[in-house]
């Protein structure tokens, strides 16, 4: 490899995309046509780099699986930057087993750290752990170690585990420090705001406080009945009602909890659940069914009388009731969490990493767009949606996850 092509690659992982521009601008042989779009890459010019790196593949020969799987993995790094979550996994599984094949053990773990990103996007939180668990970077560079570490941190963050995120946060702040990488260090020390940051809101009596990720994971470690509406669960130590996939039986034990001590009004409940203001037999028939149905679900730690406004819940053995609602009040706070991160997502990938139908995410979209919390870029297919980060709020605990957090 000539000269100028090793000094690019030097400035790419030092952080310099600009240096190594200088050095390959102006040609096109495969080598130099990878390295570009690595360097628009990390520029930001995503369209750009994903052409370049597209002719860098298929310039290289057949015998240069290696460099083709470099290629690979550096446009599933840009697709996972577009929030292009469609993009095929089996290229990237391909291109580690060329990595593993050859002993490229750096690229490897890069490849692999791709791969969790990628889960975590999709909330599939445990499977991200389990594959965190097993990363093996060896006497990688620091670069990898610190974007390892971030990865460690958001999980800790998706669990409501305050001191795990702290010591991984200490991690990725030392890595990216070695690493010497500018931008790095500002990513590792944006992500630590976020631990200051509210996280949820406890309800008593009709006030909101306030909460950080700390207090929230103390208020789950305590032997009170919680009800969370962040991750929609019912929990009283080790024992958890996961009510996400029942929205309705939610509404009515959110209505509950925040009534609690006292009673909850039957029309007030039937308006949060079935979002009717003037009831009806049939509402009042759904109530009572719903009320069952959420009886047998609360049974090992909670039950619910009937009163004669309406109804009440009560925590077995006396047990304090505590309601932690969400840090942003909207229906559709899932979305905007997605969107907080300042990245632009398609409405498919939306719709990917919530588990929603992409008519049901169009919806929301609409909804927040008329109220001015979104807007679009583009059209068609390749319309694009941004938000602006939700200042003041962590919105970890909003993001979606298909086992929640333990």
């Amino acid at each position: 490899m000539d000269s100028s092509i090793t000094a690019a690659g030097r400035a790419l992982r030092a952080g310099d995309p600009l240096g190594a521009l200088k050095r390959v601008a102006l040609r096109d042989d495969p080598a130099a046509l990878a390295l570009r779009g690595i360097a628009m890459a990390q520029l930001g010019e995503l369209g750009r780099a994903r052409e370049l790196l597209r002719r860098a593949a298929r310039g290289f020969g057949p015998r240069e699986t290696l460099a083709r799987a470099r290629c690979l993995t550096a446009e599933a790094e840009v697709a996972l930057g577009a929030r292009n979550l469609a993009w095929p996994p089996r290229v990237l599984a391909e291109a580690l087993r060329t990595f593993a094949a050859r002993g490229d053990r750096e690229n490897a773990a890069h490849a692999r750290l791709l791969q969790i990103r990628r889960l975590l996007l999709l909330g599939r939180v445990d499977e991200a752990d389990a594959a965190c668990a097993t990363l093996d970077l060896g006497a990688g560079p620091a670069r990898l170690a610190a974007i390892a570490a971030l990865v460690t941190f958001e999980i800790a963050l998706r669990r409501g585990r305050a001191d795990q995120a702290r010591e991984a946060l200490a991690s990725a702040r030392d890595a990216a420090a070695r690493s010497g990488i500018g931008a790095l260090c500002a990513e590792v020390e944006q992500a630590g705001r976020t631990l200051a940051l509210p996280a949820a809101r406890l309800v008593a009596a009709g006030e909101a406080r306030s909460l950080t990720l700390a207090e929230v994971e103390a208020v789950l470690a305590s032997p009170d009945l919680v009800v969370d509406g962040c991750r929609r669960v019912a929990r009283r130590g080790e024992r958890v009602v996961r009510l996400s996939r029942r929205p309705a039986l939610f509404a009515l034990l959110y209505g509950l909890a925040e009534a609690w001590p006292g009673e909850a009004a039957r029309k007030d409940l039937i308006e949060r659940a079935f979002g009717a203001r003037r009831t009806n037999p049939s509402h009042r028939a759904r109530l009572r069914v719903g009320m069952g149905r959420l009886r047998r679900e609360l049974r090992p730690f909670a039950e619910i009388r009937a009163t004669a406004g309406g109804f009440s819940l009560v925590g077995r053995g006396a047990a304090t009731v505590r309601l932690l609602a969400p840090p942003i009040e909207s229906p559709d706070a899932s979305v905007l969490a997605l969107l907080a991160d300042g990245e632009a997502w398609s409405t498919s990938a939306l719709a990917l990493a919530l588990g929603s139908s992409q008519r049901t995410v169009q919806r929301a979209l609409v909804a927040l767009e008329e109220a001015g919390q979104v807007r679009a870029l583009g059209r068609g297919r390749s319309r694009r949606w941004l938000s602006a980060p939700v200042a003041g709020f962590a919105t970890a605990l909003l993001l979606p996850a298909s086992d929640g957090f333990e």
